[in-house]
């Protein structure tokens, strides 16, 4: 897959609507429309890359996640557990959601995938932007 045809890219250029938690000049973090739990956020960087492992500002990028996570975890009172994976979408992301839920319950498989198999409505998510958003 390229740029052109990410769907990460479509929603930094604004090409597709996305729930933003977080956003300076080089990353973005957003909520995930298929969440295992509430405040499900990813962070990716705006400039494309494979993998999480490309990225060439690798310690800011990881500094963004921390400074999110840290946010998530506040305002949820739990811990934030993190993934990367990297399979459903080439372009490189953390997972980052808080634990405020029987997080074995929540999460099917180690791949990521939930027990939610319709998006989240557009109301639940402008609700939980709202409650974790750091913009």
């Amino acid at each position: 897959m390229n740029e052109e045809n990410c769907i990460f890219c479509k929603i930094v250029k604004g090409d597709i609507p996305s729930y933003k938690v977080y956003e300076d000049d080089k990353f973005l973090a957003f909520l995930d429309i298929f969440p295992a739990t509430e405040g499900y956020t990813l962070v990716i960087p705006k400039e494309h890359f494979r993998w999480v492992w490309d990225v060439s500002n690798i310690g800011e990028y990881f500094e963004v996640c921390q400074k999110v996570a840290k946010h998530l975890s506040e305002v949820a009172g739990s811990p934030v557990y993190s993934m990367t994976l990297g399979e459903e979408v080439p372009h490189a992301h953390v997972r980052l959601f808080p634990a405020n839920q029987d997080i074995k319950d929540a999460l099917v498989e180690f791949t990521g995938k939930t027990k939610t198999k319709e998006p989240v409505s557009k109301e639940i998510l402008e609700t939980i932007r709202n409650k974790y958003s750091m913009l």
